[in-house]
């Protein structure tokens, strides 16, 4: 079964009422998951690190990370919180470790799974600290090349993380992603070449290619959510509102379910029509007794309840057995 983290990320704008909101809306929406991100400022980047061009173009200005990210983090008493809500109302948290000090304190949290940004995929001291848990493990790999792929994976691999447990998940790193560059061919091509799950982290508009991805074999789908695509923010703009959140989610089971198990064969809902679109052997004219069979004096006709059609070869060149009326079925 797909697992569907809903992505709430910064989207509580360092808000708690607003952060456990999106825990309801994630439950609500039969998401899997619900995301954050966990981090501190002073870890996570230098003084001048400017903002990325995304995220100027949706606060309205420039300016540095250092400043966004301190005015949108959350508490370890937040992140308690939160964690309790999840518990209570049955729905996974997870929150994503931008630094080692984050890590330690959700794992000191009880999280079970560990998911590492694209932006961390080079990070060897954070791999090499997620590696020593060896816990459930999704890597993004936006902006990756092939090689830097193996890198990350070697890493976590030398470092005590069984392959078994991790998941890559294939990733355009731009908010909105622009449709030509999604490339969602990776991800079957990716699970030949690495050897293990492959997943979507999905940043275009609307829902489409995240459902789309899943049918390409994705089997973890992280999508933005956010209260509203209107509140100031640098990720609210390329998030999905609630309503769409569980369309995408229906949409997505719907998929599961439509993909079977690959085996074609005849399926039970449609074998009632049988009978009235299928055809059989029928005279074409009328057809004296001890008159032979042939292409001349035989068609194919519905209903489909009579001799099978396929069965030409067998017929051909015998006599009637007794006479036939125009559309009458033929007997073997």
């Amino acid at each position: 079964m797909v697992k569907i983290i809903a992505e709430a990320g910064i989207n509580h704008n360092g808000n708690l009422a607003f952060a456990r909101a999106l825990v309801n809306v994630a439950r609500q929406s039969l998401a899997d998951a619900i995301k954050f991100q966990t981090f501190d400022p002073k870890q996570l980047v230098t003084q001048w690190a400017p903002l990325a061009s995304y995220q100027e173009q949706n606060l309205g200005h420039g300016g540095y990370q250092h400043q966004m990210l301190e005015s949108v983090r959350l508490s370890e008493s937040d992140h308690m919180d939160l964690k309790n809500l999840c518990d209570d109302v049955g729905i996974e948290f997870m929150s994503t470790p931008f630094d080692e000090k984050s890590l330690d304190f959700l794992l000191q949290l009880g999280c079970k799974t560990i998911k590492i940004s694209s932006g961390d995929l080079t990070n060897i001291f954070l791999l090499e600290a997620v590696a020593r848990e060896n816990l459930k493990t999704i890597l993004s790999t936006g902006m990756a090349e092939e090689r830097e792929i193996v890198d990350a994976m070697n890493c976590l691999t030398r470092g005590g993380l069984s392959s078994t447990n991790l998941t890559l998940l294939h990733c355009t790193t731009e908010y909105p992603c622009p449709i030509e560059d999604v490339n969602l061919n990776a991800i079957p091509e990716m699970r030949i070449k690495f050897g293990v799950d492959i997943g979507y982290s999905d940043h275009t508009d609307g829902i489409s290619v995240a459902v789309a991805a899943v049918a390409l074999g994705a089997t973890v789908i992280e999508k933005h959510f956010t209260l509203d695509r209107n509140e100031s923010g640098p990720d609210h703009k390329a998030s999905l509102e609630p309503k769409q959140l569980t369309e995408m989610i229906t949409a997505i089971r719907d998929i599961e379910l439509a993909l079977g198990d690959g085996v074609k064969r005849s399926m039970p809902s449609e074998q009632k029509n049988s009978v009235a679109a299928r055809k059989s052997l029928v005279a074409s004219r009328a057809i004296m007794e001890g008159e032979v069979f042939s292409r001349d004096n035989l068609t194919a006709k519905r209903p489909g309840d009579g001799l099978n059609p396929m069965s030409l070869s067998e017929v051909i060149g015998s006599p009637a057995s007794r006479d036939y009326k125009a559309d009458e079925q033929i007997e073997r």
